[in-house]
């Protein structure tokens, strides 16, 4: 779930997915399509680069039980 979450965050944050500009649903469907496709290129382009992911947040609660 955590994968999926992640994904769905880095496609609202990077092309604004839940507003497309469009009516109807072929011409939404597509802008879709080419906002997944733009996200598979950036993690692609990230991944031969070697960019490093990012760090999975810990809660403050979390992070008092490893201070412990």
């Amino acid at each position: 779930r955590a994968g999926v979450e992640g994904t769905i965050s880095q496609a609202v944050r990077r092309t604004r997915l839940r507003r497309t500009p469009y009516r109807g649903q072929d011409k939404t469907h597509l802008a879709n399509v080419l906002s997944a496709t733009a996200l598979n290129i950036i993690r692609a382009d990230a991944w031969l680069n070697g960019t490093p992911l990012g760090t999975t947040r810990a809660s403050h609660l979390a992070l008092l039980t490893l201070a412990a």
